[in-house]
């Protein structure tokens, strides 16, 4: 092929602050891309401190590492001779006025920047919040020309306003009135539910309407409550997407572009394909995109192993399956706690689960120990004993403490096992089963945790998760006879509301449609209004306590955490 460029694509799993430790794993890919004969390496947005490093940037601290660490970076690019490198960082702006920093993009070549440009468009919605430490660039346009090639550059959203919807400027116009050869797009693409659709759609639209190719390189891995999913890819001048990196997984294929036909090849010279339309299925997406989540937080905060109290019940048992996929069976430990209240099953099941994925179990009874409290509280000067919803508090604050004092003693990381149903209406007790670290299963509402459950056993080809707790009707075990729907509607119903309730337009439309559907047939009936304000009212009062839950990994378009922000002491109904 003549007029052939080639690029390495580095979705590295950078480490927000691990500077370098970042720049190790930029030059091990461009080593890679030298050996292959590529004439550039691009890598992630804000590769250099990795994505993103929020009020670290305030540090004076760390500011100092971050200069250095530039420094550190243009001096190890030429290690590798005649290869371009494209990096994302943090570009100290000049004078005192304004935010201190862009969003930018520089080209490296033998130690030398050849190439800079910033960010121009930050977006302040969802969990990004970009204004607050970074001022926008200017709106030009610059192409760069190497090796006879012209390549445009953006730099994420930039590259998301194609239609103008959300800013009045739009990068991508600009750019493709310049009309370079191929436009290359640096990410830090938070992963939910449907985003892979949604990036593919809107490239393949903006490069069909400008005819130009695109690049787009992004990172992965897991960072408090985000998870990065990879899935870098190439869409062709008529809109294909013809190329996908790996999803959930670190990966530098080296791709051929040729000037002339504007056709991606592969290594082998053959013209890339299109790619699948469709993605993971959505329950092995969540699967995928838990165990990501937890293996990274576990290993970039220092833990070896997780700790999980074992209901007995599907939301403890899932949590276990997914965190012995994540860390291994070895280093995953269980607590049984069983009470007064506790089903026979409450334990059986727990040792049966534990036995199927090679789980430690340990038993520690509470029956004494919530009897002491009692007895200390009527011998007090209160002079009575907890009852009611204080004794089931009472129970559930047992067993945190009990968690939480393991984690102390032996260092494992608790995982707390609430599902965004009960998150979302409360049904939870603070420094309880509220206690730990993570949630792996904070955005997946109930119906959601059952699904996930069989999927794992189906995938598995066997009884992973044993039948008899999936099929058990839910139960917080605290009271005689306890059920869920005692207090809430039924999940089938629940969750339906809970989606139109939390995260409405923000559905993809077949969904949206569906719990929209459950909610017009509430209103229809007096006992489905006071259903409907009742869950309302739930969602409300229980802000306090979501203040208070530990980060969960989102999987979905809105998550609780930084995703939705809403005042504690607001009345919303």
């Amino acid at each position: 092929m003549q007029n052939q460029f080639s690029i390495t694509v580095g979705q590295i799993n950078p480490t927000v602050g691990d500077m370098d430790g970042n720049i190790a794993m930029m030059l091990a890919v461009a080593q890679q891309a030298q050996g292959a004969g590529a004439d550039m390496v691009v890598f992630p947005e804000l590769a250099l401190t990795g994505y993103t490093p929020g009020d670290l940037l305030d540090d004076p601290l760390f500011e100092r590492r971050r200069a250095a660490a530039q420094a550190t970076l243009y001096e190890t690019s030429r290690q590798t001779p005649d290869v371009y490198w494209v990096v994302g960082l943090p570009i100290r702006r000049e004078g005192t006025s304004g935010k201190p920093f862009y969003n930018g993009l520089q080209v490296l070549l033998n130690g030398e920047v050849v190439h800079t440009q910033y960010k121009q468009l930050l977006p302040t919605y969802g969990v990004f919040d970009e204004q607050r430490h970074f001022a926008p660039g200017p709106d030009t346009a610059k192409i760069l020309r190497l090796r006879g090639a012209t390549i445009g550059f953006l730099i994420c959203e930039d590259a998301w306003n194609d239609e103008a919807q959300d800013y009045s400027v739009n990068p991508f116009q600009r750019l493709a009135d310049a009309a370079p050869d191929l436009v290359i797009s640096i990410n830090a693409s938070p992963s939910s539910k449907g985003k892979r659709q949604v990036r593919h759609q809107l490239f393949s639209k903006a490069c069909a309407r400008h005819q130009l190719p695109v690049l787009y390189v992004a990172q992965v891995g897991g960072h408090d409550q985000l998870v990065f999913d990879g899935a870098s890819f190439a869409v062709d001048a008529a809109g294909t997407v013809v190329f996908e990196a790996e999803r959930f997984e670190v990966d530098s294929p080296t791709l051929h572009f040729d000037l002339g036909s504007q056709k991606f090849f592969d290594a082998q010279g053959k013209v890339l394909q299109p790619v699948p339309r469709d993605g993971l299925p959505v329950l092995e997406f969540y699967r995928q995109q838990i165990v990501l989540g937890l293996r990274d937080y576990a290993r970039r905060c220092g833990f070896g192993k997780v700790l999980v109290g074992s209901s007995g019940g599907i939301d403890s048992a899932l949590t276990i399956a997914l965190a012995v996929e994540a860390l291994g069976p070895e280093n995953v430990i269980a607590i049984t706690m069983p009470s007064v209240y506790s089903s026979e099953g409450s334990v059986s099941d727990s040792v049966v689960l534990c036995r199927n994925l090679g789980v430690t179990l340990h038993e520690i009874p509470i029956r004494d120990i919530v009897s002491q409290f009692s007895a200390s509280m009527q011998g007090s000067t209160v002079g009575e004993a907890p009852s009611g919803l204080a004794l089931e508090n009472l129970q559930a604050r047992v067993r945190g403490t009990l968690l939480m004092t393991y984690s102390n003693q032996y260092g494992p990381l608790l995982l707390t096992t609430g599902n965004k149903s009960e998150l979302s209406v409360g049904y939870c007790t603070l420094y309880g089963d509220t206690n730990g670290g993570l949630g792996l299963i904070g955005d997946l509402y109930k119906t959601e945790v059952f699904a996930l459950s069989g999927h794992i056993n189906k995938t598995a080809g066997r009884e992973l998760i044993p039948q008899s707790i999936i099929e058990k009707a839910p139960s917080a075990e605290l009271a005689p006879d306890q059920k869920d729907t005692d207090s809430l509607p039924p999940y089938e119903v629940l969750d339906e509301m809970l989606k139109v309730l939390i995260e409405g337009s923000l559905l993809d439309a077949d969904d949206l449609a569906v719990a929209q559907n459950t909610v017009d047939a509430l209103v229809q009936t007096e006992t489905g209004r006071q259903t409907l304000d009742k869950v309302q009212r739930l969602i409300a009062r229980s802000e306090y306590k979501r203040r208070q839950a530990p980060p969960i990994i989102r999987v979905r378009a809105r998550a609780f955490g930084t995703g939705r922000q809403v005042p504690i002491t607001a009345r919303q109904y």
